[in-house]
């Protein structure tokens, strides 16, 4: 019982959770314009069909989709393919009768347009759900994905999902109280279930096209605290590990997470049943004996959780730092969903992300379960002689950890002389900061410009007479492509900032001047060789102002931070 509550307060943090993002504008237009008298009735038929799919889908979808000789990725897309066959219903209403009828009669009543099409609503949102995955969610997953579940196992999958409904349902009633109680939107209905059936069509579209990503990624992790506090206890992690099935000691998970001091948590154990080895040579296995003498940082991992890819550049940095003096980084990459079971994918995935230390590819979560893990993203500081030293869970404490690194590469290698620690900014603030800023158009969301650039073609700009907090314009010639706008002719970049720190990622050969609207003398910046972070402005108190950046030509602009 005390698990199945814990999985109902897990569903809710994870019902609020920066991950939950893209289901939220449909939820309110399918509350707002799904036919039913009833507010409750609307909202109810939605989290019913969202409970149903995504519980069986978290619990069966890899037997589903073995046993059919299906992609892995295929009920993610089929939940896409539906929120737009309902998209395409609302704007042609014998289309959606068509949809509709077969769960009508089946949830809230015999008329086939009352409740129906909430349901099949919440049916494809269950296929598309993402939750960001604590202990709880973690565990159910690998259960699923391994196609070891038991009654347990599926009660407390429903306690999770009913708790990650109430949020969901607080969203539907909104949408149905606004056209309640507005006389004229009541009068318009058809006219609103046409503009609904756009929305659901543009965001189907836009979550098969991961358009959220940037949006997501920008968001603190707000509920990481709350979530570690709730469901990282001893008795929660135990009772997890006992219905996971694991019959090891538990050592591992003794530890105590983010102690600041070195701890022995037992014997690391070795890499187990791994699909394929990415960034080694010829594709060949590590083994944690062939590592002895190293000190190691197991990081698990999976490329879609947004949480995973704020930490990701930590990590990456730490590797590249101090490969040459004794660390070994492994990214143990175990799926959380179906499409991110297939090699190609992690392969695309990782170059993308600039991953290239080694990554064991964990399909079946034989590693997870070694380690007896609970969480993505994960850390284990293997020392020297093999023995796992620390454990990290969730984001932060970055200073932490690689405190211990350099702690345990002394002490494997007495006398060593290690480089200065890594300078990456920290993008998990406890102030109001301005979000991570793209100048690429492939994830451009801060551009307060009234032309919107012509992707990989030169565009002149103007800086607007006001520029918005937290925005920033272009002016002068730029050519913006998809990860970096390169400058041309008398390119200017002008940015709004709240924060102590400024950071800016560029590339190419150049030269760029920064001034700041306080009447400081200008700066100037000589970019050389790769794209890398340059600090841009450094206060030591929280600043707002205006930065205006001037470029020499052929200098590239990537993303902007903040610290």
């Amino acid at each position: 019982m005390t698990l199945i509550l814990i999985a109902v307060v897990a569903g809710l943090i994870a019902g609020i959770s920066p991950c939950v993002l893209p289901v939220l504008p449909v939820v309110f237009v399918a509350g707002a314009t799904t036919n039913s008298p009833s507010a409750w009735r609307r909202a109810i038929s939605i989290v019913l069909g969202l409970i149903i799919s995504f519980s069986v889908i978290i619990l069966a979808g890899a037997e589903i989709v073995s046993l059919f000789h299906l992609p892995q990725s295929f009920l993610h897309y089929l939940g896409i393919g539906l929120l737009i066959a309902i998209g395409v219903g609302f704007l042609v209403p014998k289309v959606g009768e068509l949809v509709e009828r077969p769960f009508a009669r089946f949830v809230l009543g015999r008329q086939p347009t009352l409740a129906g099409g909430g349901f099949v609503i919440g049916l494809a949102l269950g296929l598309v759900f993402v939750p960001c995955a604590g202990p709880v969610l973690s565990t159910i997953i690998v259960l699923g994905a391994n196609e070891h579940v038991n009654l347990e196992a599926v009660f407390v999958t429903l306690a999770f999902s009913i708790g990650a409904s109430v949020p969901l349902i607080a969203i539907s009633l909104a949408g149905s109280a606004l056209v309640d109680r507005a006389r004229a939107l009541r009068t318009k209905a058809p006219v609103l279930r046409k503009v609904g059936g756009a929305v659901l069509i543009i965001m189907a579209v836009a979550i098969w096209a991961n358009a959220f990503n940037s949006l997501q990624t920008d968001v603190p992790g707000y509920t990481n605290a709350l979530q570690k506090h709730i469901e990282g206890s001893a008795s929660i992690r135990s009772q997890l590990r006992t219905l996971s099935g694991d019959k090891t000691d538990g050592s591992l998970a003794k530890c105590l997470p983010s102690d600041p001091v070195l701890e022995k948590c037992g014997t690391a154990p070795n890499f187990t049943d791994i699909t394929a080895w990415l960034n080694t040579p010829g594709g060949q296995p590590l083994t944690m004996q062939q590592l002895r003498g190293k000190v190691v940082l197991i990081d698990f991992w999976t490329y879609s959780c947004i949480n995973c890819e704020r930490t990701l550049p930590h990590v990456e940095a730490w590797y590249n730092r101090y490969k040459n003096d004794g660390l070994v980084v492994v990214g143990v990459h175990t799926p959380e969903f179906g499409f991110e079971h297939v090699v190609s994918n992690v392969r695309a995935e990782s170059k993308s992300l600039g991953v290239d230390y080694p990554v064991a590819v964990d399909d079946h979560a034989g590693t997870w379960n070694a380690y007896g893990n609970q969480y993505w993203p994960a850390d284990y500081l293997v020392d020297a002689n093999g023995v796992v030293r620390h454990e990290e869970f969730g984001e932060g404490d970055y200073g932490l950890t690689e405190g211990l690194i350099r702690t345990l590469l002394v002490a494997a290698h007495p006398g060593i002389k290690l480089p200065p620690p890594t300078n990456v900014p920290n993008l998990t603030p406890t102030l109001p900061t301005n979000p991570e800023t793209y100048v690429g158009y492939e994830r451009l969301q801060y551009l307060d410009d009234a032309k919107a650039p012509s992707p990989n073609l030169p565009t002149a700009f103007h800086f607007p007479s006001y520029l918005a907090p937290d925005y920033f314009s272009f002016s002068g010639l730029w050519t913006d492509h998809a990860e970096e706008a390169t400058a041309g002719s008398q390119a200017k970049l002008e940015l709004s900032f709240q924060d102590e720190d400024v950071y800016l990622v560029m590339g190419g050969s150049g030269t760029v001047s920064v001034a700041d609207g306080n009447g400081l003398a200008p700066t100037t910046i000589h970019v050389t060789g790769v794209p890398k972070l340059y600090t841009l402005f450094h206060s030591k108190t929280t600043s707002a102002g205006t930065l205006v950046m001037t470029f020499s030509p052929g200098v590239q602009a990537y993303d902007f931070t903040f610290g």
